[in-house]
Parts: C-alpha cells; structure tokens; sequence
C-alpha cells in the first residue's frame, strides 16, 4: 500500500489526480495539504511514502525536496508543460515530473517512484547535455579544509595563506569561509560585502541553480583566486541549511581548487536529533566530511598542543582514514622545545598525521592584516616559506599515495 500526500493549490489538474488516486487499490491519499509548510510537517509523521504536488508550488526548493527525502518521501510534481519543469525541478532533486493532462496515470508513476522504476518523465534526464566548457568528468579540484580547535589557533590565517599559494601556481583556486561562529576572511582581505557570498550560494542551492551561478557570488582577488565570502552576523547560520556546503564545494571544485576555512568545533547538537533541525557545528562537520585533505591546525604553546591532540581524536571519531596534516603554528625558541619533540607526543594520537611547523611571524602576519592582502602579495617572509612548504609536502604525499 503506498500512502500518498497530495499538496492542494486549486489548479485544474486536482480533482483529476485525487479521483485517479483514490480510485485505486494501491493508494491510499492519507491528507491534502495547503502548502509547503504543511507538506513538511505531515511527512515528520513518517507515515507518507510519496508527496504530489504542482511542479510550480510557491517554496518548492532543493532543501524542501530533501528534507522531504529524509523522511522517506519521493516527490512527484505535475506541470502543466512538464519538458521546461523537468529541466527546472530536476535540479531541486525532484524525483518524476508527470503532465497535467496524464494524472489519470499517477497509481502507476507513484508505484514507479517508490520501487524505483517511475514510468514518469525523470526529473533529470540520463542524457541532458553538458555545457560545452565543461571540465572533463572525473578530474575534479581538490577540496582542502583548513580546521583547529577553539582558542584562534590560526585557522583562517593559514587558510589565506594556502589559497594564495595555490593561486601563485597558477591553480584556478576558490577560497570559501565555511565558519558558523565567527568568519572573518572578509576582514583579512580587506573584502567589503553587502551580500554574503556563503549565503547568496546557499539560495542558488536551493533554487537548483549553484552549478551555473556560483562565480556570480564569489569575489575575484586575482586571475586565479576567488572567494565567497562567509556569513555577515554569526546568528545567520541556521540559513545554510544541510547539505548545501556540500552542493557549494561540488560546483566549485569542477573547475579549481577548493579551500575551506572552517568553524572549531565537531560537537554534535542533540536538540538536532529533535524534527530533523539543523545545528550549527553542522556546517564544520559538513566541510571536513567533503574535503580531500584536513589541515588541523593548533598553537604550539602547551594550551594549544593539548587542544591539538584532542582534536585530533575528535576528528578520527567523524572520518575513519583522514589525509590529515597536522600544522603547530607560532612555533617560536622562547617556546624552549625542540620540533622532534613535539612530533613525537603528536605522533601518539596520529601516527599517520604528517606534522608542520610555521613560524611566529607577527609582523607578516599585521602587515598583510592591515593592507588587507594575502602574506604573498605583502612580500616573502618566514611564514609564506613556511606555508610553500606546506603545499609541498601535500602535493608531496598526494602523489605518493596515488602511485600506491
């Protein structure tokens, strides 16, 4: 028996579908619902196998699709020209479109979507074709996520380091401020926003449009480097909704390189476990989760190296075999430790890890602040051989593990 919601809007088709589902032995129409809101709050039930509504239905975006998703219902949208809606919906995740003058035939497109063999027009057709300046498939950029335990051990410093030195070597790179609490990559560069470049490229998910729209929302640095700016007050995160970092980072990794620079911490929220609601640290999980290598960073002072060890235990929980790249930041002699030292205590949570050291470079470090420019462009120092030297070994280990 397949339990169907059917969300009523007063368009013609209607009272054609409702006459067709019920008629049928198989279907059972459990509420018509007046809109989205009510839609969603009926699928939390868990009760609903398969939502039918109007493929133009006000507040139909790609989250509400997953949402819908994630309490196990398919949707099926009917337009009244379904060939432009399937183009449309397809990219909301959709799962069939069906013609208005066809609802006589829903029993049999809801059984299709439901055992996965939809008789329906697919909302994303196996043959659409790609843009002509499309990268080839299976060579996307690499996804580095630039993450550190609370106390400003310097993650987003590092993290505009390394997205300059990618765009020094002539790698298209995109540099995007995933932090929940607190971005301030904006501020580093000198960067002045009306708009959130996070937030406009969390709408374009939800309007399906991101793969085509994201460079209208990034900030352009130099020919090779971009970014998307990070949130303008740290309350707005509940509007990056789940999945749509994800979604970001996939269009922006078709054709450059990705860095992340991220929140502190992986704890999870259980008021989250409540309805399906999103939590704030969501957002850090999601960007470690995506990315292809983890730079953690931490202090090199004894308050930051502890704090270091227990990240690196915290981030082992989350992913099983991460390529992760320890970084002791503001490593300094006054410190009165060696770096074999500090490898080997780092080594005891993380034999795999490599580790890095980076210099205490304050003046570097304020000169580029206050110019609101990257460390390259305010001149070579200790801290940008440090970072070089980063990339290299990254690449370094890249390699090494592809020719394994």
């Amino acid at each position: 028996m397949i339990v169907a919601l059917l969300v009523s809007t007063g368009a013609a088709w209607e009272a054609g579908a409702l006459a067709a589902l019920n008629a049928h032995p198989g279907v059972v129409v459990l509420k018509r619902c007046v809109d989205v809101e009510d839609l969603l709050a009926a699928a939390s039930a868990g009760r609903a196998d398969v939502a039918v509504l109007a493929a133009d239905l006000s507040g139909l975006d790609a989250t509400v699709v997953a949402d819908l998703h994630g309490h196990g219902v398919r949707v099926v949208a009917v337009a009244a020209d379904p060939d432009p809606a399937t183009a449309r919906t397809g990219r909301t995740g959709v799962d069939a479109v069906v013609g208005a003058d066809e609802v006589g035939g829903l029993p049999d497109v809801l059984t299709g979507v439901t055992t996965g063999t939809s008789p329906g027009v697919p909302a994303e057709p196996a043959g659409a074709e790609r843009p002509a300046d499309a990268p080839p498939a299976g060579s996307p950029g690499r996804v580095v996520a630039v993450w550190g335990p609370a106390g400003a051990p310097g993650r987003t410093t590092v993290a505009i380091a390394l997205a300059a030195e990618l765009a020094r070597r002539r790698l298209t790179t995109v540099l995007v401020d995933a932090d929940p609490h607190g971005g301030a990559v904006a501020q580093h560069l000198g960067v002045l926003d009306e708009v959130s470049g996070l937030l406009s490229a969390a709408r374009l998910v939800a309007a399906g449009t991101v793969a085509e729209r994201l460079p209208e929302v990034q900030r352009r640095l130099s020919d090779r480097l971009r970014v998307v700016t990070g949130l303008p007050r740290p309350d707005r995160w509940p509007e990056v909704r789940p999945g749509a970092l994800a979604a970001i980072v996939a269009a922006a990794r078709s054709d450059a390189q990705v860095v992340l620079d991220t929140g502190f911490s992986l704890e999870h929220d259980a008021a989250a476990d409540l309805g399906g609601r999103p939590q704030r640290n969501g957002l850090t999980v999601e960007a470690v989760t995506e990315a292809d290598s983890v730079v953690l960073v931490g202090a090199a002072d004894p308050v930051g190296l502890a704090r270091l060890a227990r990240a690196v235990t915290d981030l082992r929980e989350l992913l099983d075999a991460p390529d992760l790249h320890l970084v002791v930041n503001r490593m300094r002699p006054s410190l009165g430790w060696r770096e074999p030292d500090v490898v080997a205590m780092l080594r005891g949570f993380a034999p795999e890890a490599e580790v890095h050291f980076l210099p205490d470079d304050q003046v570097a470090v304020d000169r580029a602040l206050v110019a609101g420019r990257t460390l390259l462009e305010s001149g070579e120092s200790a801290l940008t051989r440090g970072v070089a030297g980063l990339v290299d070994a990254m690449a370094a280990r890249r390699q090494a593990l592809n020719s394994r």
